[in-house]
């Protein structure tokens, strides 16, 4: 049951003026975006038309806080496929923004985030990976990257993880 005390009218206008989320109000929800999903054919609990209903109803908290959002393998099938041009990817984009503005991160991104914030990138190099590199001819790969590092810390990641 949707309490219409809980929604927030304006959430459809706030994902639209995202980066990327410009096209949600074009959704006349035909599922096509649902039945190419292949996500959805893991998990029938997927289900991208759902997402988009929940945004252009309000359902803000909900949308923010659930694991759905973070589920998109950003494939683009259902962009691909779309009859209305929703770029349904780019509003998945949107959404995980908006939901890391309000500190809504899924605990598997901060575990990634933690691992590029220490060595700038998320694949751990050990000298083992080096050495076969060596073997084939080819060059070493740096353990950190310095750079990244720089980066999120001015970006202040770990404040938000």
């Amino acid at each position: 049951m949707i309490d219409s005390k809980e929604l927030d009218h304006n959430f459809k206008y706030e994902v639209a003026a995202e980066t990327g989320g410009i096209n949600i109000t074009k959704c006349f929800a035909c599922g096509t975006c649902t039945a190419s999903c292949p996500v959805r054919e893991i998990d029938e609990t997927y289900n991208p038309r759902k997402i988009i209903r929940m945004i252009l109803l309000g359902m803000r908290d909900r949308v923010l806080k659930s694991d759905f959002i973070w589920l998109c393998s950003t494939c683009c099938t259902c962009d691909d496929r779309c009859p209305q041009n929703v770029e349904l990817t780019k509003i998945m984009m949107a959404l995980k923004n908006i939901a890391v503005k309000e500190g809504y991160i899924h605990p598997f991104f901060r575990g990634q985030a933690r691992i590029i914030s220490t060595f700038g990138r998320l694949n751990i190099i050990e000298d083992f990976d080096n050495k076969k590199r060596e073997k084939l001819g080819l060059p070493p790969i740096k353990k950190i990257f310095e750079e990244v590092k720089k980066l999120l810390k001015n970006m202040r990641i770990k404040e938000k993880i």
